[in-house]
């Protein structure tokens, strides 16, 4: 149990951390005439990504505290280890990503307007590298806490807000830099 609470504070530290930073990006944005546009999906996003850590985790605890254990782990490799390494490799993609965008980095989707489209790091590569890096981490959590019911469940529900984020976000981010069509 204690380290599955252990990996738990360390996930909420993190999330912590990165509201920080995101915050004070807002700041910094709205200070250089940023808008938000309408039709964001960031409340379901800002209610289930946290959420999702916290149900998994208790899960997690829950299985730990009554010697529960997943019914395929006892023959293949650690889940917790293979979680962990999953959800570091997701922290570090997310972190180039959040290098590449600077202070453009927040929660919310802001569009400054004239500024183009970033094409450097992760982006050079993917369009939504953060949003593949908050899959993992959510899966590497999944495995890290052993959610096998929670997991999932978090995963279609936030997966399902993800897909309406990512719709909006290229849609108005190509609008903002002026680039026609939108492809996804």
């Amino acid at each position: 149990m204690t380290i599955v609470a252990f990996l738990l504070s360390i996930v909420i530290g993190l999330l912590l951390a990165e509201t920080r930073v995101s915050r004070e990006h807002e700041r910094r944005l709205r200070a250089r005439g940023a808008l938000l546009p309408d039709g964001d999906v960031y409340r379901a996003l800002a209610l289930l990504y946290p959420t999702a850590f916290l149900a998994m985790g208790a899960e997690g605890i829950w299985r730990a505290a009554h010697g529960v254990s997943l019914p395929f782990a006892e023959t293949g490799p650690s889940w917790t280890a293979s979680g962990a390494v999953l959800f570091v490799v997701a922290k570090a993609l997310k972190y180039w990503a959040i290098g590449a965008l600077g202070e453009r980095w927040t929660f919310r989707v802001y569009i400054v307007p004239d500024l183009p489209l970033v094409t450097t790091g992760p982006y050079r590569y993917i369009a939504h590298p953060n949003y593949v890096a908050v899959v993992g981490e959510l899966v590497g959590a999944a495995m890290m806490f052993g959610a096998l019911i929670t997991g999932p469940i978090m995963f279609v529900l936030f997966g399902a807000a993800l897909r309406a984020r990512v719709r909006f976000e290229t849609r108005v981010l190509r609008e903002a830099a002026g680039v026609r069509g939108t492809s996804e």
